[in-house]
């Protein structure tokens, strides 16, 4: 096999295990948020760390409980 093709099949796979590494981590990462829906079809999301939020996901944790 020409060294070339070799070279490119390694860098191939190196390409896609540092992509699935960056996509792992990423998933590990997400925050808690908080939806309300309102009756007009408007949408509000909280995130985690916001004074809204903070609010909110106490009682949504004890209503999923």
């Amino acid at each position: 096999m020409p060294p070339r093709k070799v070279v490119t099949g390694l860098l191939l796979a190196a390409g896609s295990l540092a992509g699935s590494v960056l996509v792992r981590r990423r998933a590990a990462r997400k925050q808690e948020r908080v939806d309300l829906y309102a009756e007009d079809g408007s949408m509000h999301s909280f995130g985690e760390g916001t004074l809204e939020a903070d609010r909110l996901l106490p009682i949504a944790h004890d209503v999923l409980r």
